[in-house]
């Protein structure tokens, strides 16, 4: 079973919520704080120290906070000074660098890797084999699928980083790879394989190898099973959102979605 409190290391001022479990072969690193009813399963690390840990005699560990009712699977590692919100869920072997901070209800799926230094909103999804380098941003709701890569040296290698920014709402899908500065606004999505440079406006559909605008997103024609019109998505997805109990007309989308 996973949390027989075998082997399980506990530093120096953490603060442990109310029905917190962790898993066999876990390390929680000095100045972590995890919230109520968050369980940590077996062989993950939280608060791993930073590399000056190993060279610096006066090292303090900076503080890393995991929000409350949150599921971090086994072998994940979390490196200290990052914050997230409530009800993070991950998959298996995720690695989230330092100073790493992210809202609430966000999903990061088994083996994506997060580079340090990122911003990342509420209700983001992150798919497996997803890496999101240093620098980058994140708005809220952004879903990204599996192995994108978000990039962030524009001439390899080089001493200034250029991170990634992803509006509000916005779909990254499979394979496409975003490179150093880009910017995608709100309600746009890339398509799968697609090679991103430069600035993209709000509701744009991006496409290609260099990729190009291809036109407004609520205008293409594309329909869902229900041969719906199906962006801005909101109005048709609701598994695990905020309005799943709310009735998003298109009448009521308008007026409501500035508030999402």
């Amino acid at each position: 079973m996973k949390f027989n409190n075998i082997h399980v290391t506990i530093g120096e001022n953490v603060t442990l919520g109310k029905n917190v479990k962790i898993g066999d072969n876990s390390i929680i690193y000095d100045n972590v704080q995890i919230g109520d009813n968050t369980i940590i399963s077996n062989d993950c690390v939280i608060g791993e120290p930073l590399s000056s840990y190993y060279y610096d005699e006066n090292y303090i560990n900076p503080p890393t906070i995991i929000g409350s009712d949150s599921l971090i699977r086994s072998h994940c590692i979390f490196y200290a000074g990052s914050e997230f919100g409530d009800f993070l869920v991950t998959g298996h072997r995720i690695t989230v660098h330092e100073k790493t901070i992210a809202g609430h209800h966000c999903m990061f799926g088994s083996y994506t890797s997060v580079h340090g230094f990122c911003k990342i909103g509420n209700y983001n999804r992150f798919h497996s084999y997803v890496s999101i380098g240093m620098l980058s941003e994140c708005g809220d709701f952004v879903f990204i699928y599996p192995f994108v890569v978000l990039t962030n040296d524009p001439t390899p290698p080089s001493n200034k980083l250029i991170g990634v920014k992803v509006g509000d709402y916005s779909q990254i899908t499979t394979s496409a790879i975003l490179l150093p500065g880009c910017e995608i606004g709100k309600h746009s999505l890339v398509s799968a394989n697609s090679t991103v440079n430069g600035k993209f406006p709000d509701d744009s559909f991006i496409s290609g190898a260099p990729a190009k605008f291809i036109g407004k997103l609520s205008k293409m024609p594309f329909f869902n099973t229900e041969n719906k019109k199906h962006y801005p998505w909101p109005k048709n997805f609701k598994r695990g959102m905020p309005w799943e109990c709310i009735d998003l007309s298109e009448e009521k989308f308008s007026s409501q979605k500035n508030d999402m």
